[in-house]
């Protein structure tokens, strides 16, 4: 067992300061993945911050007609808040698509977005990972490749992001809340938040060292269809192979984001002109330039086939 020292902070820049203060540090809240990785030997941090107590649990309404969903709202509550199910369906959906009840109760909007890849081989800490030790190699490639990236993927990585919820935000065009250790709030574009791998897969998001997530905005309802359809291995307790995050108009306008396919929430705006030609042609646009390996090709099928459930069910 790795010793570590804790502490609970007080504010958010507190708990920013103390993470820029000291080497090692992580922030605690639900810890449904943190302390996995502790225990597995993947992550061993030498100080944890304990954030539950710095009152960021609420789902306020903004001045501009959104929703403003602290760090620290549990998965639960934000599936279950009547806005969040009447304004923003494909959040409440995606997020019940996620884990187990169990999880949701405990996990926190900001520890969503901040899920580490469910690869086997970053969990196998026998094998080189560069998410694990960068550096050190990536041994999905060439490796057992079923649940991988199909898209956006490098010669050191390719891993996807395992997080529902995440897809449903990149749909909505969220914003990221933060505190830096200095103070001072930052705001970042969920579509800026998340990182491709390149040379450097184990710096997962745009977080500077000891920021903190103090929310997440999400902008005024857009109305529609909204739909979000998982497809996995098993019914329930499992990540996406392919799912497909959709919010559909009566016009044939819409937007559409992916998960399961890459090592960020995937969504391509451009794509999105071709919905009124149906789900091949905005598949084709979405995944240009894919580059699957030979055991997870299909994902590439199965995206356009789901998409096509997803206009199927919205039509009806």
């Amino acid at each position: 067992m790795n010793p570590f020292s804790y502490e609970r902070a007080k504010t958010p820049a507190e708990a920013a300061a103390a993470a820029a203060r000291t080497p090692g540090s992580r922030f605690i809240a639900g810890g449904t993945n943190l302390l996995d990785l502790m225990k597995l030997g993947i992550e061993s941090p030498t100080h944890l911050i304990d954030v539950n107590g710095l009152r960021l649990d609420k789902i306020e309404p903004t001045a501009e007609g959104g929703l403003r969903v602290g760090a620290l709202v549990r998965n639960t509550d934000l599936a279950a808040d009547t806005r969040v199910r009447r304004d923003y369906g494909v959040l409440s959906r995606a997020l019940l698509a996620g884990a187990s009840g169990q999880l949701r109760n405990k996990a926190t909007t900001a520890g969503n977005l901040l899920q580490r890849t469910r690869c086997p081989y970053f969990y196998d800490t026998n094998l080189p990972c560069n998410k694990r030790a960068p550096g050190s190699g990536c041994s999905a490639i060439g490796g057992v490749t079923r649940q991988h990236a199909v898209i956006g993927v490098s010669e050191a990585c390719i891993a996807t992001h395992p997080s529902d919820m995440a897809v449903a935000m990149r749909l909505l065009d969220a914003t990221v809340e933060t505190v830096q250790p200095n103070g001072t709030a930052r705001t970042i574009p969920i579509a800026d938040f998340h990182r491709l791998p390149g040379n450097t897969p184990h710096i997962e998001t745009a977080l500077l060292p000891g920021e903190l997530i103090t929310a997440v905005t999400l902008p005024r309802p857009l109305g529609g269809v909204h739909a979000y359809r998982k497809v996995r291995d098993r019914a329930s307790y499992a990540f996406a192979l392919v799912s497909v995050a959709a919010i559909l108009q009566r016009d044939g306008t819409g937007r559409v984001a992916l998960g399961g396919v890459a090592h960020k929430p995937w969504r391509v705006e451009a794509a999105e002109a071709e919905l009124p030609r149906g789900a091949r042609a905005v598949t084709q646009r979405l995944l240009e330039g894919a580059t699957p390996t030979p055991e997870n090709t299909f994902k590439v099928a199965l995206a356009e086939r789901t998409l096509g459930a997803v206009l199927l069910q919205a039509k009806a």
